[in-house]
Parts: C-alpha cells; structure tokens; sequence
C-alpha cells in the first residue's frame, strides 16, 4: 500500500494530489493515508502537505529501496523480488539463506552496507553506507555444475556494459573477477554455489560497485588499488539508476548465455579484458607463476604461456598485471 501511495505522488509530481483522492483510490481511511504518509517520511521521502490540497512529494532519498528499484526496471524475473537491508554481514550469506529457504531464480538482495564483505580468497571488501552498490542475485541455471564459474564473467560483462552506459566509463575486466579503471579496483565479484554432481541448487552472484566513495572515505591502505564512479567521472552517480541498468544488462546476457553458450559472453569478455595478452603474475595459495596471458578457454579458465614454452590451463588464482 505505501508503495501505490508513492507512485501516485510520483505520478502527480509536482501537483497536489488529495487525501480524499487517495482514500478513494485505494478504499482506505484518511487515518490509514496519513499512516503511509508517515511511514514515507520516515524513509526519508520528502512529502509537502497542504490543507485542502493535499500531498506532493518534493524529495527522494538517495536509498536502493525496493520500490525505487522496480519504478523503471523493464526484466522480465531479474529484480522482481527485491529484499532490502540497512546493514548486513554480507549479501551473498542473507542470498544463501534465502535460497535454502525457498527463494528461487532472479531474486535481489541489496544493502546500504555490508560489514562483513568478502572478496575471493577471503579477503575483506570495503562497503561503506550509501556509497556503493552492494547486492547478490539467486539464480538457477539449468546448467551442469563445472560451467557454474561462466556466470563470474558474464556479471563481470554486465557491470561493465552498464557501467559504460550509465556514466561513460570503460572499466576493463581483470581475469577472474574485478573491474578496473586504469589500474585501480572499481569492482568485485564473488560467485558461491550450492550443487549435486549433476545439477545447480542455486547459485549466488555477488556484486560490489563502488560508486560514490570520496578518496578520503577509502582507509588509507586502499586508496592506492581502489577507485569510485564518482572520483572517475567528477560526478554524483544515480545509484538506483546504476543498479537498474545492471539487472538489465545482466538478464540480457544470462538469457543469451542460456540461449547460446558461453560463446558470445566470452567473446564479448575479451573485448573488455585488461588481463589478455600481457606479462602477468598469478598467485595460488600455494604457488605463483610469472607468464604470458594466452588466452581463456571455452570453460573461463586462463591460459598461460610459461618463459619455457609450456601452456599452462589456470582456473584460479590472483592476478597481478606486470609493466614487463
């Protein structure tokens, strides 16, 4: 009911629109208005009301509400099902949760923070209240579990079409899963997956975007490998738009990945790829190789030319870029 409420103040911007007008509407009390008024305001909506007139709505919150997300959004199941939090440890666990819980393909989870984000190899993300983009997607690709890692670069490809599309950047894509800006760290990807020997359960993407950090909101030991939209483009970015044109981009090609194969995202991968054909350094655990980025194979996994000649099939691991 809040969320008819607002879209008609939306609709009806900058007018008034009635109390007695949204009574009818909706065949509710005035008292039952006013509650939703309330509950709007304290949300952070600015909403002016005038006797006689009414209410309009003068001001929206810079917040990723699931209203604010799904006003606009075209997908057809990606985002239809929005779950909100103010803070969590991270989303990809509330994602779990949820998925052993019942909740299936194309459902949203999105934060204002995460205080426990992690990144691959367990490291820690930093994902600051209302500065970035901080969200994981349920999906359940009708795939076999070894071609579940495609997805990592098929959301590294989304993020950066959308990216471009929204602010003009061209972030490049680091092999297996970050978004650079020159050389500095713009985004992260962590996909976890729950599987049988022959089928998904469900599958978690992971996504972290940092958007709207000033250099000073970063600590100090990040602000060498890390960027902002903002710090990029000397501008505010519109998060909910940001994140809007990603789950479109991203359903576009989740639905040509299950139409087509691997072929044509990982085409389009290499396009964007700042980690192809170049002297790079790859880190294990338990072991590193300095090499030649050769190329990625039809399952994502890198290919590395060793100094003695010998192709080296790499399907996890950090990559360092090298200046030789």
């Amino acid at each position: 009911m809040k969320e008819i409420v607002l879209r008609l103040l939306k609709e009806r911007s900058p007018e008034y629109v009635s109390g007695e007008e949204i009574c009818r509407l909706l065949n509710v009390t005035r008292t039952a208005v006013w509650k939703h008024i309330q509950a709007l305001r304290e949300s952070g909506y600015e909403i002016e009301a005038r006797p006689r007139a009414g209410y309009t709505l003068t001001g929206i919150p810079d917040r990723l509400y699931p209203e604010e997300i799904r006003d606009g959004l075209s997908n057809r199941f990606l985002g239809r099902k929005i779950y909100y939090f103010d803070t969590v440890s991270t989303t990809n666990d509330k994602a779990k949760e949820l998925a052993r819980q019942g909740d299936g393909e194309g459902t949203l989870i999105v934060a204002e923070e995460q205080t426990g984000g992690k990144g691959r190899l367990g490291r820690k993300w930093f994902a600051p209240k209302y500065k970035g983009i901080w969200f994981s997607l349920i999906l359940c690709p009708p795939v076999l579990p070894p071609e579940a890692n495609q997805v990592t670069m098929l959301a590294a490809v989304a993020v950066a079409s959308a990216i471009k599309k929204e602010t003009g950047i061209e972030a490049g894509i680091k092999w297996p899963n970050d978004l650079l800006v020159g050389s500095k760290k713009i985004c992260g990807i962590l996909t976890e997956l729950s599987a049988e020997m022959e089928r998904i359960n469900y599958l978690v993407a992971g996504i972290g975007i940092n958007v709207n950090q000033d250099e000073t909101d970063f600590p100090e030991e990040l602000r060498e490998s890390a960027a902002s939209l903002k710090n990029e483009s000397k501008r505010k970015i519109d998060r909910v738009r940001l994140i809007q044109t990603t789950l479109a981009e991203f359903e576009r090609w989740y639905g040509t990945w299950l139409e087509q194969g691997f072929a044509p995202v990982l085409a389009r991968w290499k396009e964007m790829s700042v980690s192809l054909n170049c002297p790079v350094r790859i880190s294990a655990p338990n072991n590193s190789w300095d090499g030649w980025a050769e190329d990625i194979d039809g399952d994502g996994a890198l290919l590395l030319r060793l100094p003695g000649g010998e192709l080296k099939r790499v399907i996890s691991g950090e990559v360092s870029l090298r200046l030789s």
